[in-house]
């Protein structure tokens, strides 16, 4: 794909049914940059050393005609920063899944504006692990771009899918041998390309609704009553606003999140400013029963925290989820690292892939941890209807 559109190609009567076009491929780590690198320049070596024709750069990755803007260039794009300040007729992004969205968004697209080109997205159905090391807010963003395609009328997208049994190049004999040491997972992503929901189903609060329940910021009246959940340590530390309508809503609008080496004094310090002439009823964090001497501490500088109502985070978060899974809990868009442990927390699963009631790296989820201890305090309801919600919401422009 990448050596037709950069050199062009003719029919047998020496008309150009390609034009060459300047190529840029980009793959998420240097061990797939490698590979491809390898492939290129071994199919164009007749070119670029038995006669010239090419140039060819091993530290830019580069190849290119002389005294032309036509070129190829391959380039690692774990960081989307990296791909800034080039352009291309057709850029390729390899394992997409593994890439920041930004990739695309912000610095892909935008390279693409001025010669109206092409882009190519390439994926493997993300794993749990694969999930894990993305770059991506949303580890499913590359799945979603795709089913997206998939339904696309307008003719803007195409969408392909092959399993490793399509490509010509792998051995049958040695596929059929291998596949027998994978998981059934492994091999309905790996080999078959099969993409489902199981990722999506392991995540804790998969109920939250981002086309509904991510919003853009709204003014919250002063009168609404407000809460804080506190998650404490001295490394990461963290703090979720929360304001409550009338209708019983919960609008998570602010987040903290300040990193090592502040005091629980400037902690308090900045609560109160962010907090100032407005209606604290709660302010509740930590564990039920080894942090009240924290809890203590924090009151000592005029910011009374309490202890959670529930002990168990299962049955914090059971309550949590139920009150997203009712759509009563909006999130302000402006709250960016809480939407990302939104879209990453997972549930963990055994060696047969079976869901356990333990998150995974769960150290790692201070603002989700923020917000099981306050939203736990709450209590979902369970006989009003959609409707009656709905029209509350509306009520606020909505």
């Amino acid at each position: 794909m990448s050596i037709e559109a950069f050199l062009g190609a003719t029919d047998a009567q020496g008309n150009v049914t390609v034009a060459p076009r300047r190529v840029l491929y980009a793959a998420p780590t240097s061990e797939q940059l490698d590979a491809y690198w390898y492939e290129v320049t071994r199919a164009l070596a007749p070119l670029v050393i038995d006669c010239g024709y090419l140039r060819k750069n091993e530290t830019e990755h580069t190849i290119e005609r002389p005294g032309t803007k036509q070129r190829l260039r391959a380039k690692t794009a774990w960081n989307a920063d990296t791909m800034r300040g080039d352009y291309a007729d057709l850029l390729i992004l390899d394992e997409y899944q593994l890439m920041s969205e930004d990739a695309w968004g912000q610095v892909g697209a935008p390279m693409l504006l001025d010669n109206d080109g092409d882009a190519v997205f390439i994926y493997t159905p993300p794993s749990l692990h694969s999930a894990g090391v993305s770059k991506a807010r949303d580890p499913r963003h590359a799945a979603k771009m795709f089913a997206q395609a998939l339904e696309d009328k307008t003719g803007r997208w195409a969408a392909f899918h092959f399993t490793s049994r399509d490509n010509p190049y792998i051995s049958a004999r040695a596929l059929a041998e291998l596949t027998t040491d994978m998981s059934r997972d492994a091999y309905r992503r790996e080999i078959l390309a099969e993409d489902d929901d199981a990722s999506a189903a392991l995540l804790v609060y998969s109920m939250f609704s981002e086309r509904t329940q991510l919003i853009d910021p709204i003014p919250l009246p002063r009168e609404w009553p407000r809460y804080v959940g506190h998650d404490f340590g001295m490394s990461n530390p963290a703090a979720l606003f929360i304001a409550q309508d009338p209708n019983g809503n919960l609008f998570l609008y602010d987040e903290y999140l300040p990193g090592p080496g502040l005091s629980t004094y400037q902690h308090c310090e900045e609560f109160k400013r962010r907090t100032q002439g407005l209606t604290m009823l709660k302010r509740i964090g930590g564990n039920q029963t080894t942090e009240d001497e924290i809890r203590q501490g924090y009151s000592a500088h005029g910011w009374p925290i309490v202890a959670p109502k529930w002990q168990k985070p299962a049955k914090q978060i059971e309550i949590c989820q139920a009150m997203m899974e009712r759509n009563r809990v909006f999130v302000f868009k402006t709250c960016h690292a809480f939407v990302d442990e939104i879209r990453n927390c997972l549930w963990e699963t055994d060696n047969d892939g079976v869901r356990l009631d333990k998150i995974r790296d769960e150290p790692r989820y201070h603002l989700l941890a923020a917000w099981r201890y306050v939203g736990s305090d709450f209590t979902p309801e369970t006989v009003e209807g959609i409707g009656q919600r709905r029209r509350g919401l509306e009520r606020y422009g909505w």
